[in-house]
């Protein structure tokens, strides 16, 4: 039997506020957002095929940064695309079914970011600490191993985590003021008790970012400690930069995350909690791929081999 009080009825469909107190901006903010979704997917798009196509860029690192855009690719598209339709209706609609998937999507694909950027401070820590030993260490058959745990881990784990909250019953207003299903709109419309959820959210957030946040600082501890003792300081710059883009990635996307998620939230305004997951969902998946671009030589040159190519490609056929 249902839960849910005589005054109250079961959810089947929930309505998304958005921006709604934005109304006069609905237009502005629409094509903003529209012009980030697309410049996201064309600069991600755009680093896979670089790597994908430059044989020099077949190395671990690189092959990371594929995954890590792919991951990023997904990550936003499963949030966007319904986010526009909001913003241009002034308010949307989700099936409870499609809530849930949201749901889900938005935290395995979050999930698996936290642990292929583990995984590539783990790889720069070879490579910078242990070079001798890095080339038996990181071969490609470990590299693919590493990717698929990473992607296996975050659906797997999350489906657990989606499964449970999916046999609560949720009664009564069917409003989020949110732009996107996120957990605690989900568990405040729950009639029965949330600490087994609750309990199992805190035990996989701490599995899934916080210790993979520490193994990334131990990680780069040692990594500096390393540089320090190098006696060439071009030696030491290259160590430097082969590292700054994975952690301004990292700062970036822990940063957010964890003001989020981690620092209490009931003196923040809904409209600061609405930016800040704007933050996190749809401006760092558009950083990551200026970041690696722009700082990174091999990335440039890369671009600009097949660029050249293409151009000769066209002067030829002329």
């Amino acid at each position: 039997p249902s839960l849910c009080t005589n005054n109250q009825t079961l959810v089947v469909e929930l309505v998304l506020l958005g921006f709604g107190n934005l109304q006069q901006l609905q237009n502005i903010l629409f094509l903003l957002f529209l012009i980030i979704y697309i410049t996201t997917l064309t600069g991600n798009l755009i680093v896979i095929s670089l790597i994908l196509l430059n044989p020099r860029l077949h190395t671990p690192m690189y092959f990371f940064l594929c995954n890590l855009s792919l991951c990023e690719i997904i990550f936003t598209s499963n949030i966007v695309p319904n986010m526009l339709s909001t913003v241009w209706g002034g308010g949307g609609t989700l099936t409870i079914y499609g809530c849930f998937t949201q749901f889900y999507i938005y935290t395995a694909t979050g999930s698996v970011e936290c642990l292929l950027l583990t995984i590539m401070a783990f790889d720069r820590h070879l490579a910078i600490c242990n070079p001798l030993r890095y080339s038996t260490m990181m071969n490609f058959r470990i590299c693919k191993y590493l990717a698929l745990c990473a992607w296996l881990s975050g659906f797997l784990i999350m489906s657990s985590i989606t499964l449970t909250i999916f046999q609560l019953e949720l009664c009564g207003s069917n409003i989020i003021d949110h732009i996107f299903c996120d957990l605690a709109p989900i568990l405040n419309m729950s009639s029965t008790d949330t600490f087994l959820v609750e309990s199992e959210v805190f035990v996989v957030a701490i599995a899934l970012s916080l210790l993979p946040f520490v193994f990334i600082v131990g990680s780069y501890t040692s990594i500096f400690c390393t540089i320090v003792k190098i006696s060439s300081a071009t030696g030491r710059q290259k160590a430097f930069y082969t590292c700054s883009s994975h952690l301004a990635s990292v700062c970036c996307y822990f940063g957010t995350l964890f003001t989020i998620y981690l620092f209490p939230s009931q003196g923040r305004s809904v409209t600061v909690n609405k930016i800040l997951s704007l933050l996190y969902t749809v401006v760092t998946p558009l950083l990551n791929p200026m970041i690696y671009s722009l700082r990174n030589q091999e990335m440039k040159d890369s671009f600009f081999l097949q660029s050249n190519l293409k151009k000769g490609r066209r002067w030829i056929n002329s």
